[in-house]
């Protein structure tokens, strides 16, 4: 017989609140986009409503964001037995790589500006330079005080570009105003650019880990073993996997060899303790098994036993 548990309610308040957090960020971002294509028609700005542009790339993200998170929220179903959490993972893996042709299209503009450097108005580029770091502080601060999900960090990649872009153009801005080369601007992009890619990849290496169900982060599978088996009653613990369902959920299954069957009763709820307050795994099956047979199976076949209590090896 064995033994699961989980706590599905905790998870959804986790998806609940960073899809709020989305949401904020979503309005107040498409806000200030909106405002910016008004004034740069106004102002027959091209920088205006290329910035602007990049804002709407950043609110296709938090929607995608929010919408991933309205999707892991959902329940447990016969389709979907773990319900559908790893939905805020694949919104992280859209937005990373969504980043990426990002990039590319600055890089490559950025490049054939440095080639054929335009005039710029810095005292415009100032302005609304300032006017969208600030609207980025905000929504970044707001992401960032925010449940921490790949799904949020994976926005907070292409808002932290965005911030990032806006320094950028304060800086672009106010070096042209005080009568420096248009040439900066380009090369300042060139920058964020390369500082953006090392965040984007470092996020896509995360995303990678949990759809390959690798280890989570921060978990030692060999110290789970161990401290499993020194749980009293226990004799060995085999057959062990760990893996991440979202960036929030962590599972386990193992099989747990005692000494005396009837044990069990004591010895679960022990054992989910340790996993949920030591390595913060909520969901976790696990097979209770006699060792007596498993000792008999050693003799007969040369089975392994798993990681016993004062050993150091396992299968």
């Amino acid at each position: 017989m064995s033994s699961h548990s989980h706590n599905a309610d905790h998870k959804h308040s986790h998806n609940h609140s960073s899809g709020m957090t989305l949401m904020f960020a979503l309005l107040f971002t498409t806000g200030f986009a909106v405002v910016e294509v008004v004034a740069g028609v106004l102002a027959s700005s091209l920088a205006l409503l290329s910035d602007a542009g990049h804002m709407f790339t950043d609110s296709l993200s938090l929607a995608v964001g929010a919408f991933s998170a309205w999707l892991a929220s959902k329940p447990a179903s016969r389709a979907h037995s773990f319900g559908l959490q790893r939905a805020e993972v694949l919104g992280a893996l859209f937005n990373v790589l969504f980043m990426f042709v990002v990039i590319a299209v600055i890089a490559f503009e950025a490049i054939g500006r440095m080639r054929d450097t335009p005039t710029v108005d810095g005292g415009t580029v100032l302005l609304i330079g300032g006017l969208g770091l600030l609207v980025n502080i905000i929504v970044a601060w707001v992401l960032m005080r925010g449940e921490q999900t790949l799904n949020v960090r994976g926005a907070l990649v292409h808002v932290m570009g965005d911030l990032l872009g806006s320094v950028a153009a304060v800086a672009a801005g106010a070096i042209i105003w005080f009568g420096g080369p248009s040439v900066i601007d380009p090369i300042l992009s060139l920058v964020v650019c390369l500082l953006i890619l090392i965040s984007a990849i470092r996020l896509l290496g995360v995303v990678i880990r949990v759809l390959m169900e690798g280890v989570p982060h921060g978990v030692n599978s060999h110290e789970v073993e161990q401290v499993l088996a020194e749980v009293d009653g226990v004799i060995a613990v085999h057959d062990l996997h760990i893996w991440s369902l979202s960036s929030t959920s962590h599972a386990l299954a193992a099989h747990v060899d005692l000494e005396h069957m009837p044990d069990w009763q004591t010895v679960l709820p022990q054992m989910q303790a340790l996993l949920s307050e030591r390595f913060g795994i909520e969901h976790c099956t696990l097979q209770p098994e006699d060792a007596q047979i498993r000792r008999d199976c050693a003799v007969e076949h040369n089975c392994g036993a798993g990681v016993q209590r004062g050993s150091g090896h396992s299968h």
